[in-house]
């Protein structure tokens, strides 16, 4: 025992992300089951079910980001006719003016000190500069992210279309003595990952609605201008299944827009929610500030209630597992925790009935 876990110590970097792409088709599998089940009814063909399964699930991403890309798109070409530089110096000069007005004495004068506003924007130029010339390498990341995203499909492809007889080799190595035993423990197993993920997406779909409620509030009581807001409210659920960066990944879009659309507007002298001395251009922190009520109530209600619920662990426990799957392996662990606490629970139940009806096997 002791050899297995040194030996697989040892070659875990070299088999790490080939694990890693397993378990995500092994939970894209879990997600598409039901559906694929349930076509291969109607369409008496597994390889057809599979097939239709996957190309809906594709073409609805692909129509979700088309449209939102497209709609984004629109609004960054009518705010680049605002990009004038001397507009862009105003906006600079605004914004130091704001700022500059909360410092202490010490920091104006090292402020005032320092390149005036025109500098500033030359400044700006040099980095938009470096970031085209850091596109080869964004270039790069894209292509590793879409090949490890090709082969997730083309494994969970294969897994839904062979999953069924997967299972019935797994259950054929059980002994006759432990057969019911196993079978027992497969299905729970099965159970547990399936009630996370459902638990997963009613999170994602409650970060969604609070998301989209929130920017709403932002343009009915601060008139803050914000379009696409039921399109960053849905990536902003989708993203909160990425844990630790899935929240920031969703606080861009809303902060991108809310520049691009305020830029020409008095926005950029804006006061978060208007009753308070910090400055927020373009209502930037306001939008930061609602996206961390929406995480604080997601972390410490909504997440840890669901789950929790979902496969029958209390919510202080799915705390500790995150953390602890935080501990051991960063944003992959807290994704694994609450499954791998889920099959630990349904393992250590079938031990328990083994132990206490030994007579019987």
């Amino acid at each position: 025992m002791l050899l297995g876990i040194g030996f697989l110590y040892l070659i875990w970097q070299y088999i790490s992300d080939i694990i890693l792409l397993i378990v995500f088709a092994f939970l894209f599998t879990t997600i598409l089951l039901p559906a694929v089940d349930w076509l291969e009814g109607k369409l008496r063909s597994r390889g057809l079910a599979v097939l239709v399964t996957v190309l809906s699930l594709i073409a609805g991403f692909v129509i979700f980001l088309s449209s939102f890309g497209m709609q984004l798109s629109n609004e960054a070409m009518v705010t680049y006719h605002k990009f004038e530089k001397e507009e862009l110096i105003t906006v600079i000069d605004n914004l130091r003016s704001n700022f500059t007005g909360i410092l202490p004495e010490f920091a104006k004068e090292i402020l005032e000190s320092s390149s005036d506003a025109t500098s500033s924007a030359d400044k700006i130029s040099g980095y938009v500069k470096t970031v085209l010339g850091s596109l080869s390498q964004l270039t790069s990341a894209i292509g590793s992210f879409l090949f490890f995203a090709t082969m997730i499909l083309i494994f969970t492809i294969i897994i839904l279309y062979e999953y069924h007889n997967f299972k019935r080799s797994l259950v054929s190595f059980i002994p006759n003595k432990y057969f019911e035993l196993g079978l027992r423990l497969i299905r729970n197993i099965e159970k547990q990952v399936s009630s996370y993920l459902h638990g997963q997406l009613l999170a994602a779909s409650s970060v969604a609605i609070l998301s989209i409620f929130g920017l709403w509030l932002l343009n009915v009581f601060m008139d803050a201008n914000l379009s696409l807001i039921i399109f960053i409210g849905i990536i902003a659920g989708l993203a909160n299944l990425i844990p630790l960066i899935g929240p920031f990944v969703g606080m861009v879009p809303a902060v991108l827009v809310a520049v691009m659309n305020n830029i020409d507007t008095g926005a950029v002298s804006h006061y978060l929610f208007n009753v308070t001395p910090i400055p927020s251009p373009f209502f930037i922190f306001d939008i930061i500030f609602v996206f961390l009520i929406v995480q604080q109530i997601d972390n410490n209600l909504v997440t840890p209630k669901l789950i929790g619920q979902s496969v029958g662990i209390h919510p202080i426990l799915v705390i500790i597992a995150l953390l602890i799957g935080a501990n051991l392996m960063g944003a992959i662990g807290m994704l694994m925790a609450v499954p791998a606490a889920g099959t630990i629970k349904a393992v250590s139940k079938e031990i328990m009935w083994a132990v206490r009806n030994t007579h019987l096997l």
